[in-house]
């Protein structure tokens, strides 16, 4: 088993991610999902969070363009941000979804130097907004975007398309598709049930 394998099931077993195909989940945004995904939650368990970050030094070592600095997006993707600057001996810093209101009225905190290279760390990627939010704030402050990493995707159409528009890079540990997969491998859904989750999560 690969580390992409056993991260996946990892999410599942710590309940991470959730899958029920019969009773959906309601989401922020009001979206009846049949899928949960809270992975704050690995923040709690020691091995699956080393796992995650081995998983992003692999990745890293792929890019073409490394990093300068590490930046995580508030605030899930904070600690993961922290825990792979560490073991890269990097820089990191971290963007508010929007400036604060008060003190320095800073949206990034931690230092940013003009023409650096950054990747950014985001827990989930749902429809995209806040992950490319956060690059927005960066290419604002004159840095270079070399990737988006996140740990799970849901694989929306809408999400791959606006990353496609801003040119950014994308890449995640995990996916909607490969935890369907694992369900079925492991007979917690049938082949039915994943017919019907792929499509759900293709007309979003």
């Amino acid at each position: 088993m690969n580390l992409t394998e056993e991260i996946t099931k990892d999410l599942l077993t710590i309940k991470a991610v959730q899958i029920d195909p019969q009773n959906y989940f309601t989401w922020t945004s009001g979206i009846q999902s049949p899928i949960y995904c809270d992975n704050r939650l690995t923040m709690s368990h020691p091995n699956v969070r080393n796992k995650i970050t081995n998983a992003f030094i692999n990745m890293v070592n792929q890019l073409e363009v490394k990093p300068d600095v590490i930046a995580g997006c508030a605030t899930a993707g904070i600690p993961h941000a922290a825990w792979l600057a560490n073991e890269l001996n990097l820089p990191m810093i971290y963007v508010r979804g929007s400036a604060k209101a008060h003190g320095k009225g800073n949206q990034i905190e931690g230092k940013l130097e003009k023409n650096q290279n950054v990747l950014v760390i985001e827990d989930l990627i749902s429809t995209g907004g806040s992950a490319l939010n956060t690059v927005n704030a960066i290419k604002d402050s004159e840095a270079h975007v070399v990737s988006v990493f996140a740990i799970f995707t849901y694989g929306l159409n809408k999400a791959v398309k606006k990353f496609a528009e801003e040119q950014v890079p994308c890449q995640t540990i995990t996916s909607f598709d490969q935890l369907v997969d694992a369900l079925v491998s492991t007979s917690k859904i049938t082949q039915i049930d994943k017919d019907s989750l792929l499509k759900w999560r293709d007309s979003l």
